[in-house]
C-alpha cells in the first residue's frame, strides 16, 4: 500500500528566454501575483490560487541544464491548465487580443473537476495556457 496520497500540484516550473517578459504576461494578463524571487537561481515564483508557477530563466543557474529554449520543435512541456471563473469565451478572448495573446476558440475539454468550456492561450515562449471555466458551462453559440 502507498504510505501517501497526491492532494494536488504544488506548482510547475517553466523556463523562459526573458524572465520579466514573462513575469509581466502571468502577473498583468494573467493575475498572478509575484510571492517570492530569486536572483540567485535566476527564479522567481508566481502564486496562482492554491498551486505557484515558477520561472527560470534560460540562462539562470536552474535554465542552464535544460538546454536551448522551448520552441516549435521542444518545448517545456504541452500545456497546463489554469482554472479561472467567471469563464466568459467573448470577454477573455477581446481581454487577451487586447494584450497581443494568441488565443484559440474555446471548447470543451475535460479537467480534474470534468467537462467545461476552456480556451488556449500562449504565453511569451510559446507555452499552452490552458483557460478553463466551471465544470458543464457550455459555450454560447450564435
Amino acid at each position: 500500500m502507498r504510505p501517501f496520497a497526491i492532494r494536488h500540484i504544488d506548482h510547475l516550473v517553466l523556463r523562459v528566454r526573458d524572465l520579466q517578459r514573462s513575469v509581466a504576461f502571468y502577473r498583468d494578463v494573467l493575475g498572478c501575483r509575484v510571492s517570492k524571487e530569486r536572483p540567485d537561481l535566476g527564479m522567481i515564483h508566481l502564486a496562482t490560487g492554491t498551486a505557484m508557477i515558477d520561472l527560470v530563466s534560460l540562462d539562470g543557474e536552474l535554465g542552464r541544464p535544460g538546454g536551448a529554449a522551448a520552441g516549435e520543435s521542444g518545448r517545456n512541456l504541452h500545456h497546463f491548465c489554469l482554472r479561472i471563473e467567471p469563464f466568459d469565451e467573448q470577454a477573455l478572448t477581446r481581454y487577451l487580443q487586447a494584450a497581443r495573446v494568441a488565443v484559440d476558440a474555446a471548447e470543451v475539454r475535460y479537467g480534474a473537476e470534468g467537462e467545461g468550456l476552456s480556451l488556449y492561450c500562449y504565453d511569451p515562449d510559446g507555452n499552452q495556457v490552458e483557460l478553463k471555466g466551471p465544470v458543464g458551462e457550455q459555450a454560447p453559440r450564435p
